[in-house]
């Protein structure tokens, strides 16, 4: 029962550490994959689901350039959700003369048999921002910290300030797909949304100020004090 919920990379993992260790019971536990199971990867035994290759909706190789894909869109800043996965493999699919519907646990499936995968949620970032941090951007500001009056600063007046937002009739609870071995995932935004900006700061010794919250408006609502009245008053 402690075996249960192993992966394909779990196996890949066990079988590289007992390459290296000559270990086999220990590389299994490590893992948590079952020493059956890797005995007879190590044997020649196929994986399950290279082994039914041939009933799958998609060939490995089709699958292999969907995760491809996936990869890509997460590292530009659109990871895909679970639908769209759908529908991009569904498109595969009809291409191939396959016009029956895939169904909604073909995900689950695909991820288990692409353990590089990973459902996770999204971390909204403003499509401007992304598209403006080159390394052509970055690269010169960092060439600054060698300055002989910036190196002179105390580490208690270095601080470093991170910008964050949430953008008006946006959710942050959406799910995408992405690198298994990233703990959330950047998605670009239209920048054209109110943005509500906030602001925290945190020195070099681990001091840290009150975050700043910053509501876009056009106009202020004005506050009345007791002084004010004495104009009409007057």
């Amino acid at each position: 029962m402690e075996f249960e919920h192993h992966t394909e990379f779990d196996v890949r993992e066990a079988c590289n550490e007992y390459l290296n260790t000559g270990k086999l019971r220990a590389s299994a536990r490590h893992h948590g994959v079952p020493y059956a199971t890797l005995r007879g990867r190590l044997l020649g035994r196929l994986p399950k689901a290279t082994a039914h290759s041939d009933r799958q909706r998609l060939s490995l190789v089709q699958e292999e350039r969907l995760t491809q894909w996936i990869l890509l869109q997460s590292a530009l800043g659109c990871p895909p959700t679970h639908r769209q996965i759908r529908q991009m493999a569904q498109g595969v699919c009809v291409a191939r003369g396959d016009f029956e519907n895939i169904g909604r646990r073909w995900c689950t499936r695909f991820f288990r048999r692409n353990p590089v995968l990973k459902t996770m949620r999204k971390k909204g970032t403003d499509s401007i921002r992304i598209s403006n941090a080159t390394e052509e951007v970055i690269r010169p500001w960092f060439e600054n910290l060698s300055i002989p009056a910036i190196t002179r600063i105390q580490p208690y007046n270095r601080w470093n300030m991170d910008e964050t937002g949430l953008a008006s009739g946006l959710g942050s609870n959406g799910l995408v797909v992405g690198h298994r071995d990233h703990k959330a995932l950047q998605r670009k935004q239209p920048g054209s949304r109110t943005w509500t900006t906030i602001i925290e700061a945190i020195s070099a010794i681990g001091d840290y100020l009150d975050p700043l919250v910053i509501f876009k408006g056009r106009s202020l609502q004005q506050q009345w004090f007791p002084a004010d009245l004495k104009v009409f008053k007057d």
